[in-house]
């Protein structure tokens, strides 16, 4: 299958490319920035140079792709929490959550495209007991900074389900290669990259659409519905 993959150069993106070669299928792969064209191409992936807030650009792009599927791992997050440039770095985030999966969505619907899987996140739920479910609502009166992460996710999430197949990735905080936190999980709801990666590939040809829940078993959120539809595994690991 032909895949076109919306921030390959990420920190998901840069594992995932790998697994969706090896699973035989044809990788075209965004980025912003021309000094990671070399590591896409080396990847596997057909590198393509675009900004997700260039509607127009975006549309040729993926037109010009032609894949059967779209795979949204945007973000824009490269300062850590407690570092100086995180605060705005989650503003810039919350807009390509926002404008930047609707120009996607968009630019996938007129290329005839029915199956765009999409990032989201599992750490914005409503405060409540027990381990959270997709059906629970979210922190929707969260204030500050919570709330612009809060209203992108409702926006990124609202936009992918417009999709004839869209599936919503709710992943828990990252940890492991390329991330933050390399060697140590930062908190629960907490998941591997590797993991986050491999479930990105299952959702290519598995499940159904909807939201779905990504995380290890650590008590804050219940990912038995991707255990079901995708045979999720938090435990999977690239070994090579």
């Amino acid at each position: 299958m032909k895949i076109f993959l919306a921030g390959a150069g990420g920190v998901i993106g840069r594992r995932l490319v790998p697994l969706l070669i090896a699973d035989g299928h044809e990788v075209v792969g965004t980025t912003r920035s021309t000094e990671k064209v070399a590591a896409l191409r080396a990847l596997g992936a057909a590198p393509v140079v675009v900004d997700v807030f260039d509607a127009v650009a975006l549309m040729r792009a993926v037109q010009v792709a032609a894949p059967q599927v779209v795979i949204h791992q945007l973000t824009d997050l490269p300062s850590a929490p407690g570092t100086p440039g995180f605060d705005a770095g989650l503003e810039r985030n919350a807009k390509l959550r926002i404008a930047g999966t609707r120009n996607l969505v968009a630019a996938a619907k007129a290329a005839g495209v029915q199956r765009l899987i999409a990032q989201s996140i599992a750490f914005v739920y409503a405060p409540g007991d027990g381990a959270r479910v997709e059906s629970d609502p979210l922190d929707r009166g969260a204030t500050g900074a919570r709330k612009s992460m809060v209203d992108g996710v409702v926006a990124l999430e609202d936009a992918t389900l417009e999709m004839p197949e869209g599936i919503v990735l709710r992943y828990g905080l990252l940890y492991g290669p390329g991330t933050w936190f390399e060697r140590e999980k930062r908190g629960k709801p907490a998941l591997h990259v590797d993991a986050a990666a491999h479930v990105a590939l299952l959702a290519v040809s598995k499940g159904k659409p909807g939201i779905y829940n990504i995380a290890e078993d650590d008590g804050a959120i219940s990912s038995e519905k991707a255990k079901r539809e995708f045979g999720f595994d938090a435990a999977f690991r690239i070994t090579s």
